[in-house]
């Protein structure tokens, strides 16, 4: 039984199974380029490859054996203070690795969150499911005042329950793909505090300019409402400097076009981690998280989606060992920061393999 609990809270973070929907729908996204029959949906992508059927997923995990995808050793984590993060230069824009997908920022004295979970697990359920490898550097109630929170999609390892209920008094404003809104207020949050995006929508709030992209993945937090919200990249502009955030992403051209249109970016944070044969079209393997970089003409590669959750069969230290390796080949400087290590954008610093050696 507990089996079968922790495949449905998992299925819906790497594959997903839905009824499509049938007849006529409320389609408040009619516009969007992306809603098509009640649904949203991926640009065609002639590169994409396809996904094993569902019973073939299924069946893996069910009979499948997993090798090293849970670290033996602790993870590092370095813990960070609220006095730590006061003492940042209020000038400058910093990034704070919380683990998986989640990062604190600290953008020109005012605070941003992406993707942050800190609960325990990423499922439906309290009691099963991926659990994480370590606690987050800081505690939720240590948190700074939140300015802007942004979420890439509706998964379970992006969007927490128990991380958006602490928050969401606590968050000035919400920005999110189309119908994640509706997820928000679910959890307790006030409707005014959120503002969705399509694809290459922009606003701008308290001095940070915002711009949904296009990422190749989709939505769901069940069995039966996959692809009811957009999911979707991120770019942030603070002062001069520009971050660009994958989000979930299989590989697909849109890279490249945001490359073009922005001209590049300081950091590029590259989905890298949870690939695997049987979705090749929703995640990237290392050597796409590489391709997908140099399309966007980063500066910096920083490596997110990993560290964090065993939600693959690859290793837990495959997608940093690869990585590293091809960024080392093609003289790519790579940001692989321990757990709870800031960044300062545009400053010189050292980056540490620090998964090596750890079983």
């Amino acid at each position: 039984m507990c089996k079968s609990l922790f495949l449905a809270a998992f299925f819906g973070l790497v594959a997903g199974c839905a009824s499509p929907a049938s007849g006529a729908c409320d389609a408040p996204y009619g516009q969007s380029p992306q809603f098509k029959n009640c649904l949203f949906e991926n640009p065609p992508n002639p590169e994409a490859l396809p996904s094993a059927s569902s019973w073939k997923i299924w069946s893996r995990f069910l009979t499948g054996t997993k090798t090293g995808t849970v670290p033996v050793d602790p993870i590092p984590v370095r813990p960070v203070t609220p006095a730590q993060l006061e003492a940042l230069d209020r000038e400058g824009n910093h990034i704070i690795r919380l683990g998986h997908s989640s990062h604190l920022l600290k953008l020109r004295g005012k605070y941003w969150l992406i993707d942050p979970v800190f609960g325990e697990r990423v499922s439906p359920f309290s009691f099963v499911g991926p659990k994480r490898f370590h606690q987050p550097p800081l505690k939720l109630e240590d948190l700074p005042p939140i300015e802007g929170l942004i979420l890439s999609h509706d998964h379970y390892d992006h969007l927490d329950v128990p991380t958006i209920e602490y928050l969401a008094k606590r968050v000035n404003r919400y920005f999110v793909p189309l119908g994640v809104g509706a997820r928000l207020v679910d959890m307790g949050v006030a409707p005014e505090r959120v503002a969705e995006f399509d694809w290459w929508q922009a606003a701008e709030h308290d001095g940070v300019r915002l711009t949904a992209a296009p990422s190749q993945h989709f939505s769901g937090r069940s069995l039966t409402d996959r692809n009811r919200t957009l999911w979707a990249s991120w770019i942030v502009e603070s002062g001069s400097q520009r971050i660009f955030y994958s989000g979930d992403s299989g590989y697909f051209g849109g890279f490249r076009q945001i490359g073009e249109r922005f001209g590049g970016f300081d950091l590029a944070l590259i989905e890298n981690g949870a690939y695997d044969a049987y979705w090749p079209a929703v995640h990237m393997t290392p050597e796409e998280s590489v391709r997908a970089f140099e399309d966007v003409r980063g500066k910096v590669m920083y490596v997110v989606h990993n560290s964090t959750f065993d939600l693959a069969f690859h290793t837990w230290q495959d997608p940093l060992a690869r990585v590293a390796k091809l960024a080392e080949a093609k003289k790519i400087e790579l940001a692989t920061p321990v757990i709870g290590e800031v960044l300062t954008i545009g400053k010189p610093r050292t980056n540490a393999l620090w998964w090596e050696g750890l079983k």
